[in-house]
C-alpha cells in the first residue's frame, strides 16, 4: 500500500457517483514518487507524495555532494 513518508498520507474510500444518482465504490490514491531524500542526513530513497515535494519538506539528495558537517 502506498504511503508518504512524511506525512503519512494513504489512500481514502469514496463513491462515484453518476447521473443518474447511481453510486459505486471507489478508491482516492495519493500521488506518490520515489524520491532519493535526506533523511537524518544521510541519502535514502524513500516514497513521497508531491504535495509535500511541492510544498519543500522533503530535502532531496544530490549524488556526488557531500552533506557539510559542523566544524568544531
Amino acid at each position: 500500500m502506498a504511503k508518504c513518508f512524511v506525512c503519512g498520507k494513504m489512500r481514502m474510500a469514496g463513491q462515484n457517483v453518476s447521473h443518474a444518482n447511481n453510486v459505486t465504490k471507489r478508491t482516492f490514491k495519493p500521488n506518490i514518487q520515489n524520491v532519493r531524500a535526506l533523511v537524518n542526513g544521510r541519502a535514502k530513497q524513500v516514497a513521497v507524495c508531491t504535495r509535500c515535494i511541492r510544498g519543500g519538506k522533503v530535502e532531496k539528495a544530490v549524488r556526488g555532494r557531500k552533506v557539510p558537517t559542523a566544524a568544531v
